[in-house]
């Protein structure tokens, strides 16, 4: 059984902001922190995923994360890049590489405005 190597070093800060949710007149409303928790981790983008969506063309920023395993990383999470601020949200589950809780990845997609 081959063992897993990260692909890149765990050189790059992010800060991991974990939802809270209130409950206003019967609706539950999510907001993050405007500070969260700092990780190191790699971070790579692809340029962007094309996709055409009732005939109008749109570029989805995504991005591949990993990092050192942490329970507290969920697909409701958002991931903010410290050199940008840009926030990303996690797509799916994070998978746990070889069910060892060592390493973590996944996927993101970049949040835009605020629609």
């Amino acid at each position: 059984m081959a063992d897993f190597k990260p692909s890149l070093p765990y050189t790059t800060p992010v800060s991991l902001l974990i939802p809270t949710y209130t409950t206003v007149k019967g609706v539950k409303t999510k907001s993050f922190p405007a500070t969260g928790i700092r990780l190191n981790c790699s971070f790579k983008t692809y340029g962007g995923t094309e996709m055409q969506t009732n005939g109008a063309f749109t570029v989805i920023d995504t991005a591949i994360l990993e990092t050192w395993y942490r329970p507290d990383i969920k697909a409701d999470c958002r991931i903010k890049l410290f050199s940008t601020g840009q926030e990303y949200e996690i797509v799916g589950k994070p998978e746990n590489i070889n069910m060892r809780n060592q390493f973590l990845k996944c996927k993101l997609r970049a949040v835009e405005g605020g629609a």
